[in-house]
């Protein structure tokens, strides 16, 4: 078992979703390190959209969040590098954010400020319009070296299999799976494969019991009983 580091924390919702629905995982978060040292980045769902709507520019406005709550934290403590955690497709908005690459136009240098990120329920391969310019942007930038400098965990649940000719979950399950890779027949966290979140570099780690969407009454990788499954990775 990984003993935890207890770095300021940084946390990045997923697409679509809003700092608001993730008090719960800084709440859980709470038992293992001081308040004061989680931030959530300020993302709104207008951020992922637009106005007028601009998606494909969703994840510059997400990298200068990121970036806002990435120096606040460096200030308060400028001798402890940053965690970044990312929930779901927040997690590629990171992964650019810390390749210090320039992407539509901006580019960000966190540099030694940030040496860990930690992704939950992450699809590096996808064929999903916009998930992929950032799929295709990291991939032609991702070398070994980074891994030197940044240490990034891939962590995602298999509890939940697609099964076109299963229950009405499984079936569901299949689609949100065939959305995102080729194949639905998989194991994964209800609306991500497993598979998709591989990422060749990293510590790709599989937790059980967990699933993708922040909503009330579920067991997401935000709730105190997600967070334990993958404190240890922190």
């Amino acid at each position: 078992m990984t003993t935890m580091n207890r770095n300021p924390v940084v946390i990045v919702p997923g697409v679509l979703f809003w700092d608001g629905l993730y008090e719960v995982m800084r709440e859980a978060l709470t038992a293992y390190l001081p308040a004061d040292k989680i931030e959530i980045a300020p993302v709104s769902f207008l951020d992922w959209v637009g106005f007028p709507p601009s998606p494909e520019r969703s994840t510059n406005r997400v990298m200068a969040a990121i970036d806002s709550s990435v120096q606040f934290l460096r200030k308060k403590y400028p001798k402890e590098s940053v965690t970044i955690v990312a929930h779901s497709g927040g997690g590629t908005v990171a992964m650019i954010y810390l390749l210090e690459k320039r992407f539509q136009g901006d580019e960000f240098h966190p540099g030694e400020a940030v040496r860990k990120l930690v992704t939950l329920g992450t699809p590096f391969h996808t064929h999903e319009h916009y998930a992929k310019i950032k799929t295709d942007f990291i991939f032609r930038h991702l070398d070994r070296d980074f891994f030197l400098r940044k240490e990034v965990v891939s962590i995602v649940s298999d509890q939940y299999h697609g099964d076109l000719q299963g229950s009405v979950v499984e079936k569901m399950c299949y689609m949100f799976y065939k959305s995102v890779a080729d194949e639905g027949h998989v194991a994964g966290d209800g609306i991500v494969p497993a598979e998709s979140c591989y990422l060749e570099g990293a510590r790709n780690i599989r937790i059980p019991h967990v699933e993708h969407l922040p909503t009330p009454h579920t067991r997401w990788y935000g709730t105190k009983e997600g967070v334990e499954q993958w404190i240890q990775w922190l």
